[in-house]
């Protein structure tokens, strides 16, 4: 039996009550340009927790309004995507107040919501990742004299492929990086790989089943995920199983090389011309919505939401 399978089979049903229960603020909301979805995200985990029979308090935060952090709990549930919540701010202010959270601490969390520092480290460790290269205006012409489409152009420090852009062959590679720059300060340019996007839910340290992606636009954008009701989530995934199995080995190499803790998810591309995976990205508070990757993940190996909630809840209580 896998530590999945164990764990699923301690795990209570969503018509079961949990035998401690916990007082548990559930942030979500937040400043960053996730907002929305965190919301939604927040409102799924307060609800199943409530299942549970756990007193519940859904919050928002922001930098300017830690009020949520007053109220007497045992944990705090993270349901924060992007800047403030998924990037090692929040998590050093509970650090500092010894509130216990789940999810990656500071240093995993800032580690992996900066994509540059994210694949210089998996680099040093062996996780696969396209080639990149950071731009600034320092550096902007050096970098236009030396790339040329195709290729992705993408914030450092933006979550749920905000600002993502494909340049083509033959398109102007300049104009997405100035603007980005503009945005940003800092942006960075990536190798474009084409072929199967796939993800990886990471719990605890096991993987779980993988997801291949096929969104009914040019990639897995914001729309995509959060808005289409036609991108497809296939468990049936056309790839040989070792390279899946190698694929969800990855997954857990990249999420603990960071740091991570608890839970995360790994977005992958399969290179179509010769098969090899490459890792993109880690989100440390992936989405808990309807259209939310690591759910599905975890129904598919037999969590219900619920479970998965209540999961990651013991996770961050044996600490």
């Amino acid at each position: 039996m896998t530590q999945v399978a164990e764990e699923i089979a301690s795990t209570p049903s969503t018509t079961q009550t949990v035998e401690r229960r916990l007082r548990i603020t559930v942030l979500s909301g937040g400043p960053s340009s996730e907002r929305e979805v965190s919301l939604k995200s927040g409102q799924a985990v307060a609800a199943a927790l409530k299942s549970l029979g756990h007193e519940v308090c859904l919050a928002d935060i922001s930098p300017e309004d830690l009020s949520a952090l007053g109220r007497p709990m045992d944990m705090v549930f993270i349901a924060l995507h992007g800047a403030f919540g998924e990037d090692g701010q929040l998590q050093q202010i509970l650090e500092n107040r010894h509130i216990r959270y789940c999810g990656s601490g500071p240093e995993a969390s800032a580690l992996a919501m900066d994509k540059a520092m994210t694949k210089r480290r998996w680099m040093q460790v062996g996780v696969p990742t396209p080639l990149f290269e950071v731009v600034s205006p320092d550096n902007v012409e050096q970098v236009l004299a030396q790339w040329t489409p195709p290729a992705v152009v993408k914030p450092l420090c933006e979550g749920s492929s905000v600002d993502c852009v494909i340049v083509h062959e033959g398109q102007n590679l300049a104009t997405p990086i100035r603007k980005e720059i503009e945005v940003y300060g800092r942006c960075m340019v990536e190798r474009f790989v084409k072929g199967a996007e796939l993800t990886v839910g990471v719990l605890g340290n096991e993987a779980l089943p993988p997801i291949q992606i096929r969104p009914k636009r040019e990639f897995y954008n914001y729309q995509a995920k959060y808005l289409d009701n036609d991108t497809e989530y296939l468990f049936n995934i056309d790839l040989p199983a070792p390279l899946l199995k190698e694929i969800c080995d990855l997954s857990v190499r990249a999420h603990q090389s960071l740091g991570c803790r608890d839970f995360s998810r790994v977005d992958w591309i399969v290179e179509e011309s010769t098969g090899r995976p490459f890792a993109l990205e880690v989100n440390t508070i992936p989405g808990f919505t309807d259209h939310s990757l690591l759910p599905k993940a975890a129904q598919k190996a037999g969590l219900s939401f619920a479970q998965l909630c209540q999961r990651i809840v013991e996770l961050t209580c044996q600490r």
